[in-house]
């Protein structure tokens, strides 16, 4: 049964902040299916007219320390990120590795959204196969990279509503 993505891809009626804009860490493994999430990122940021700046890393592992880093290197600037989004494929092969890395870089993730005052959006995908994958990049279960794009824009304009309170 196909996931109805109507509302999930909706950015009608987000309010963002002036100078609101998006940096999207990615990974170098499986770089076909990562240029597939990255292009729908960049679509969505595009049609709502979000400026962005993509960074890639060796590998999800590490997504985090990279988004860490970045905002300690940018958070007083004017081009400081309103949000982040990973991008990352990890597909199970024949060892624990594929937990071992799933696991860190989920928790890494929950813990720069933890220490950080901005978003950082999951658009990690943990697979078994390339047919999952295409499954999640324009398939019958969505399109991941538009859907965290469009997450990004909905927690930026949430948090922006909290200091216009």
């Amino acid at each position: 049964m196909a996931i109805s993505t109507d509302n999930l891809y909706s950015t009608a009626g987000i309010q963002l902040p002036r100078g609101a804009c998006v940096v999207i860490v990615r990974t170098q493994w499986n770089p076909a299916s990562i240029d597939k999430l990255e292009e729908g990122c960049i679509k969505v940021l595009t049609e709502n007219k979000v400026p962005f700046k993509i960074i890639t890393v060796p590998g999800a592992f590490e997504i985090p320390f990279c988004i860490k880093s970045y905002w300690d290197a940018h958070k007083y600037k004017d081009d400081k990120p309103f949000a982040f989004i990973t991008l990352a494929c990890v597909i199970r092969g024949d060892t624990p590795h594929f937990d071992y890395v799933c696991k860190a870089v989920t928790e890494g993730v929950l813990q720069v959204n933890l220490c950080l005052p901005i978003p950082t959006i999951f658009g990690v995908l943990t697979v078994y196969n390339q047919l999952q994958i295409d499954e999640r990049t324009g398939g019958k279960h969505g399109h991941k990279g538009e859907e965290a794009a469009v997450t990004a824009l909905k927690m930026i304009a949430l948090k922006h509503s909290f200091t216009a309170l």
